[in-house]
Parts: C-alpha cells; structure tokens; sequence
C-alpha cells in the first residue's frame, strides 16, 4: 500500500467557456508533473461543470505544488480545490 494525493477541483460556472484559452498551458503544467514522475493520473469527472476534475500525485508536496501553478486555478477556472491523502491499496 502507498499513499498518493487526491487534489480534487471544484470548477467554475464558466470553466467550459474559458478553458480553451488556458489549455496549452495546462497541459505543459501537467505534462511537466508526469515527466518527473510526480503525476500518476489527471482528468474530469463525466460533467465538468458540476463534479469538477481531479487529479492524483505522489506525496503532499507534489499535490501543493502542482495545485498552486496549475493555470487553471491562477486563472480562477477552478473555484476551490482540496488536497485529500488517499491509501492506494494497489500501488
């Protein structure tokens, strides 16, 4: 068993309209994380808008990190996120 980090987002009403324009630089942000093996999976929930994204990284630090430079929150995309360690049973 391994702990991993869940940083979970809440979006913005509006995420779906303004994402486009913060993409790439999303992209090159976790891009960057998976490179140096800090990012083990990143994604939306089925409905965006109202179940928002996660994603799940390897220690507390990583998932602070990557939280607090993802140009999706600089840029006010996600309303709120939380930071949450969950025990990866199969890891």
């Amino acid at each position: 068993m391994s702990t991993r980090y869940v940083v979970l987002y809440e979006s913005a009403d509006d995420v779906l309209q303004r994402a486009p324009a913060q993409m790439a630089a999303h992209t090159a942000h976790y891009e960057s994380f998976a490179e140096r093996g800090l990012l083990v999976g990143i994604g939306t929930f089925e409905d965006p808008v109202a179940d928002g994204a996660m994603c799940v990284l390897v220690s507390r630090e990583a998932a602070e990190e990557f939280a607090a430079g993802d140009p999706f929150v600089v840029h006010g995309l996600v309303r709120s996120y939380r930071i949450l360690g969950w025990n990866d049973v199969l890891a």
